[in-house]
């Protein structure tokens, strides 16, 4: 695939690419040019009705398929997408808009994270229990798949969001109905296909794109589905959860933050603004766990946000396939105007603008990285997650403050600090009510630990060994010797 080439992405339902049955189709815009690239399949009733049996079908084969085979399998169709990580970089980078290097790099994290998994995979064990009475009984606790899953995954990281659902999902023995976004259709489609090439059984994985409210209500409380995952917003989030539990359907959901940074008075002021600066403009700001409330204490506040500015004001903003290129457009023309309106609330309530704060041309979805300082708490941008590249900060004069302000919202997703006290560092590790700290470092979230967060920021993990027991039932077998 080259950098002009238009493309089309279709529906993948039991062993076969197909349109979707009554043919519509939906236009994949390019955020950097805001001309479409492609179309991709909008599936109907009749499809997602296929699609749910074809994962009965699939969990039944894949089940019964030995751990290890499932595990070879898996860590065939990584080996796939690393070697085709430059290809499917480019999908990504055409349909998402974030530089092309990050886009390889997410293709290559996407396969690393379905190895940890597949490799995880041959670690699910049940155990026996002695009895309480009788040499004559034996007690097995047993884990097993619980069936197919239907998992709806987010625009902004298409490759790895996936590989944290489908990874899991796949080791345990469960089959997948993948609800990929349709605003970045190509990746994900091109993951499928690494499977398909690695020789994954018909029905065990299948890829649906259309509406997103008829998806939910028809697969969730469609008697084949056993098991819901999402990625995405709090509010949407709450509904689906409401029509699980209505269904009685096991839930993991990883939703919206506003992740605070506190920096402390005797942190590391240059190491703050660096790791900072890179994990809040990293696909301009469009992160999940990206740092948006910045909580400096006021000897370090002038400091801090002079340096941060100095970052904001040099980074070279544009299309992803351009190699000068450190940030990319934002998503869609609806981010642009959630910037804006933040920007100009902040303002309007007393905070300074140090550097950006407008939009970049006209032409596609470019917003300067934006610093603001002095923003007050009741300011949109300290209430809302921006999802955009604008940091606020605001100052703070004792670490209780601190602590009392990154809590004060209903989200507990992610939050970082910097400081040097190992009191200070224990006081955040108690207090701060998120599901993943980081302290003196950008964010790292490799395979290994648990990916999730507290609070409205979601429930479950998608991470860690923690993430293959949301796809796993425990039964008890008691067993008397005849």
């Amino acid at each position: 695939m080259n950098a002009s080439e238009s493309f089309d992405t279709f529906l993948y339902i039991g062993d076969r690419w197909r349109s979707a049955r009554d043919g519509r189709t939906r236009a994949v815009i390019d955020p950097a040019s805001g001309e479409a690239i492609g179309r991709v399949a909008h599936a109907d009733e009749v499809d997602l009705e296929d699609a749910a049996n074809a994962a009965h079908a699939g969990f039944v084969i894949w089940r019964d398929t030995p751990a290890i085979v499932r595990s070879r399998l898996i860590r065939k169709a990584s080996d796939l997408i690393r070697e085709r990580a430059n290809d499917i970089g480019l999908k990504v980078t055409r349909e998402q808009g974030k530089p092309l290097p990050e886009a390889i790099a997410e293709a290559v994290a996407a396969a690393d994270l379905l190895e940890w998994f597949a490799d995880e995979g041959l670690r699910v064990y049940g155990r026996i229990v002695p009895p309480r009475d009788g040499l004559d009984l034996r007690q097995f606790v047993l884990k097993e798949p619980i069936g197919p899953v239907v998992a709806f995954t987010p625009w902004n990281f298409p490759l790895t969001q996936i590989a944290r659902k489908i990874g899991p999902a796949l080791a345990t023995g469960c089959s997948v109905i993948l609800k990929a976004p349709e605003e970045t259709p190509a990746g994900p489609a091109a993951l499928v296909q690494a499977f398909l090439d690695a020789g994954l059984p018909s029905g065990v994985l299948s890829l649906v794109f259309g509406d997103p409210a008829q998806i939910a209500n028809h697969l969730i409380a469609h008697s084949n589905v056993r098991k819901v995952t999402f990625t995405g917003s709090t509010a949407i989030g709450k509904l689906l959860a409401q029509t699980a539990g209505s269904h009685m359907k096991r839930v993991t959901m990883e939703l919206g933050g506003h992740a605070p940074v506190v920096v402390a008075n005797d942190a590391d002021v240059d190491n703050a603004v660096a790791a900072m600066a890179q994990a809040k403009f990293r696909n301009a700001g469009q992160v999940c766990i990206a740092p948006s409330r910045f909580l400096v204490h006021e000897d370090l506040k002038l400091e801090f946000g002079q340096k941060m500015a100095q970052i904001a004001n040099k980074l070279v903003v544009g299309s992803g396939l351009d190699e000068r290129t450190k940030m990319g457009p934002l998503a869609n023309s609806r981010r642009l105007g959630a910037m804006q309106r933040l920007t100009s609330n902040a303002l309007d309530c007393g905070a300074r603008l140090l550097a950006g704060g407008e939009q970049i041309g006209t032409k596609g979805n470019f917003w300067q990285p934006t610093v603001l300082s002095d923003v007050p708490s009741n300011a949109l941008i300290f209430n809302e997650e921006p999802f955009g590249p604008i940091v606020a900060i605001q100052g703070f004069s004792s670490i209780d403050s601190a602590i009392n302000e990154a809590n004060r919202l209903p989200y507990g997703l992610a939050g970082y600090a910097f400081t040097r006290s190992m009191k200070t560092t224990g006081e955040l590790m108690r207090r701060m009510h998120v599901g993943m700290l980081w302290i003196n470092t950008a964010a790292r979230a490799p395979a290994e630990l648990p990916f999730g967060g507290l609070r409205e920021s979601g429930y479950g993990s998608e991470g860690g060994h923690e993430a293959l027991l949301e796809y796993l039932y425990t039964r008890t077998v008691t067993v008397k010797e005849a």
